[in-house]
This record gives structure tokens, C-alpha cells and sequence, in this order.
């Protein structure tokens, strides 16, 4: 059996050469949308990038969070404020989060920075459902495999109630021999351990893994494997692909009120 080509499998920029277009696409539209619904600001942390931009909705029910991707070392909030448009118009409440970036911290750390952004929205006192992209999805898995109690007793064991995975990663391991590694300094053993797929699958909640149909082989494996492990464990788990949308296309259905991502979402905010 043929290894796969890890560097061609995950090198989405590689794979859709009209990338710069659709992440031009981003900044307009987040910028149009920040225009109309200024955001509330949130800090988390002491580093720069430590804030969350709050797209309030009715502030009843349950906080939908997204977590943006780029490989744990590239963007930021500012790129993705109109994928709060879909839930917004629905009277959902959306927070936006931003991490520090790779090489000037691990994943692991990123993943921390996440806990702690979780534990500062938990002070608004309502349970959170957490959407994430690539390395957002991979976030927002480890968010719902995280124990909370341990992580601050002050919390409710049951703060993360589902996580939707848009095109996420869950097995870091096949991403040490490529390119993409130059930036997050990942050996095989800081790899799987901070791979949720590896972790204690979580004992609450649920797990929506949604890929692009026009993905790699790869990145439908890592949310079906996801999806299969965790269901396995007795985790209500779906997984789901996007007809016709590539890597960058994915999170598109988040902006529009009527697409069936936005509907799923609802309803796992039980809305």
C-alpha cells in the first residue's frame, strides 16, 4: 500500500490555487460586516491576540463560538466577523476568538488560550457550543474533550454542550514531515498528545465532523476517523461533507441565515 503524500494531502493553499481570492473574499466581507454589527471586545489573556470579538444576538441560550483556522500560525479574528451573520439573524449570540500564533508558541499553549477564552465567556453564565475551521475545528474538538472541572473548579463540568468541526484536524502526527511544521516545531510525541483523537473521548455533549466534498483524502479521513472514535466511545458524533466546497469554501453556509450549517447550529444551541 502507497503511503500518502502528506505535504500535497494538507497543503490546502497548494490544492486551490484561487485561494487568494476567497481570502480576500474574507476580509471584505468581515469588514462590511463590522461595519453594521460592531462588536463587543473581549480580552482573555495578557497577549495581544488573547481577545474575542462578541457579535451579541438576543443573549438568551446558548453562546455558538468559532474558532478560525490557518494552521495554528497565520490570521485572526478580524478575518471572520461575518460568519456571525447566519446565527446572528437568528438571535444567536456569536463570539469570535483569537489565540497567539505558532512558532512563537506551541499548540499546546494555543489550546490553553482557548480554555481560557471559554472560561471567560462562561462568566456570562450561559453553556457554549463551539464551532471551529481546520485548526479551529481541531480547537473546538479539544474544547469538548476538555475536562473543566479540572482545568478550574469553578466551572460547570458541562460548559462545552457540542462542537461543530468544520474541516479539522484531530491526528497532528501526519503533519510532522511537512512544510506546514516548519512553523509549529512538532515531534512525534508533542504531535499525538496534543491530538484529541488520542485523548479520552469526552463524556458529555456532541460532535458534528464536517468536511468540504472537494477536500483532500486526508481531511475527510481526520473528521470520519474522529466521528467513528468518539462515536464509538458512546459520544453522539456526525459527520457530514459539503457538497462541491473546497477547503476555503467550507465555512461559507455560516454567513447565510438559511443554509443547513446554520440550521445545525441552531439546533445544537437548542434554538
Amino acid at each position: 500500500m502507497i503511503a500518502p503524500d502528506y505535504e500535497a494531502e494538507y497543503n490546502n493553499r497548494a490544492r486551490v490555487p484561487e485561494h487568494p481570492v476567497h481570502i480576500a473574499g474574507w476580509a471584505r466581507d468581515a469588514a462590511a460586516y463590522r461595519e453594521q454589527h460592531a462588536p463587543r471586545a473581549m480580552v482573555y489573556g495578557p497577549g495581544v491576540r488573547n481577545k474575542i470579538d462578541f457579535f451579541a444576538g438576543d443573549g438568551t441560550g446558548p453562546i455558538v463560538v468559532f474558532i478560525h483556522g490557518g494552521y495554528w500560525q497565520a490570521l485572526d479574528i478580524s478575518w471572520f466577523s461575518h460568519l456571525a451573520a447566519g446565527l446572528n439573524a437568528h438571535g444567536i449570540d456569536v463570539a469570535i476568538a483569537g489565540y497567539s500564533l505558532c512558532p512563537e508558541v506551541t499548540i499546546e499553549h494555543i489550546i490553553s488560550e482557548m480554555r481560557a477564552a471559554s472560561r471567560e465567556l462562561a462568566k456570562l453564565g450561559r453553556p457554549l457550543v463551539i464551532s471551529g475551521h481546520s485548526a479551529g475545528g481541531h480547537l473546538a474538538a479539544c474544547m469538548l474533550a476538555t475536562d473543566w472541572r479540572a482545568f478550574d473548579p469553578s466551572l460547570p463540568a458541562d460548559l462545552v454542550k457540542a462542537a461543530y468541526a468544520i474541516s479539522g484536524l484531530f491526528d497532528l502526527t501526519p503533519l510532522v514531515g511537512t512544510s506546514i511544521n516548519n512553523a509549529l516545531h512538532l515531534d512525534e510525541a508533542t504531535a499525538r498528545a496534543a491530538s484529541p483523537l488520542f485523548w479520552k473521548a469526552p463524556s458529555g455533549g456532541s460532535l458534528d465532523a464536517v468536511v468540504g466534498g472537494e477536500e483532500s483524502a486526508e481531511y475527510l479521513r481526520q473528521s470520519n476517523t474522529i466521528a467513528d472514535a468518539w462515536g464509538a466511545a458512546g459520544l453522539p458524533t456526525r459527520f457530514a461533507t459539503i457538497e462541491g466546497a473546497n477547503h476555503f469554501l467550507a465555512i461559507a453556509p455560516l454567513a447565510d441565515p438559511a443554509s443547513a450549517m446554520v440550521a445545525r447550529l441552531k439546533e445544537m444551541a437548542g434554538r
